[in-house]
């Protein structure tokens, strides 16, 4: 039993204040994620996932590029060996599998599932076997936005796009659309925004041009329409895609790819 003296030295007051415990915080790559997902919400968008391990069907055939299509070569490609029947369609035992590329995989899914009309946009990570730098990751992010509809145009394509970056830049910018090669859309168009460091008047980061690159965009291919059972004489869509990390680095500032995942807290701990 302790003494009184013994007492007295392990006196404490519980009316001090406590140490005050530091909360986390979400992610960049987070708040940008959560900032498109309400963008697209508000105009009518579902938000779709799908997996990352994917069949070569839905990563690549389905979008309009076979075994021998050159623009295999465009993107170098994790691929795995499988050991088990899953059971999904176009995977069974010993047929590579790929890690998604992109999220266009999700888009035959989709209109198998929901058919049309539909809107729907899916984000989340996708690999590619490069070397990294300031402005390449093996693994990052991308949303992918697909709209389908009688009657679809460049000009829907347009307007979604400029309520995208306004919402997410919180200011007024234009678009520009120039000619470009993607298997899955016909046309096919890279997309740029005026700069919202200079407002379009030139400066380093978009190289004195007053312009950015952000996206490839265009009108989806009858072949890809046709992949997911929809009449292209009937239909016809736009589809779209970006990296988040192209996105964000732009909002926040940021001049190095590597840093989203560097679990550097002097860089985290700024959001």
């Amino acid at each position: 039993m302790k003494n009184k003296s013994q007492q007295q030295n392990n006196f404490f007051d519980v009316t001090l204040p406590g140490e005050k415990i530091v909360s986390g915080h979400l992610h960049p790559l987070t708040l940008v994620q959560r900032d498109l997902e309400k963008i697209f919400k508000s105009m009518g968008f579902m938000i779709l996932e799908g997996p990352e391990l994917e069949s070569d069907y839905y990563n690549f055939e389905a979008l309009n590029i076979p075994k021998t299509h050159p623009a295999r070569d465009m993107q170098d490609t994790f691929y795995v060996k499988s050991q088990i029947d899953t059971n999904q369609k176009q995977i069974s035992t010993n047929t590579n599998l790929v890690m998604r590329t992109h999220t266009s995989n999700v888009q035959v899914r989709a209109m198998e599932k929901y058919g049309a009309p539909m809107r729907a946009v899916a984000l989340g990570r996708i690999f590619r076997n490069e070397a990294t730098d300031a402005s390449h990751e093996h693994t990052f992010h991308q949303i992918e936005g697909i709209m389908i509809d009688e009657n679809i145009s460049l000009a829907n394509l347009a307007a979604v796009l400029k309520e995208m970056f306004v919402g997410l830049y919180q200011q007024e910018v234009n678009i520009r659309m120039r000619p470009g090669y993607f298997p899955f859309v016909e046309p096919g168009l890279e997309i740029e925004m005026s700069c919202v460091f200079c407002q379009g008047k030139g400066c380093s980061v978009c190289k004195k041009t007053g312009w950015v690159e952000m996206l490839g965009a265009g009108l989806v291919h009858p072949n890809v329409l046709r992949a997911g059972k929809i009449d292209p004489d009937k239909y016809q869509g736009f589809a779209f895609g970006t990296g988040i990390e192209r996105l964000a680095m732009l909002k926040y500032g940021i001049d190095d790819i590597r840093l989203f995942n560097s679990g550097d807290l002097h860089f985290l701990t700024q959001f």
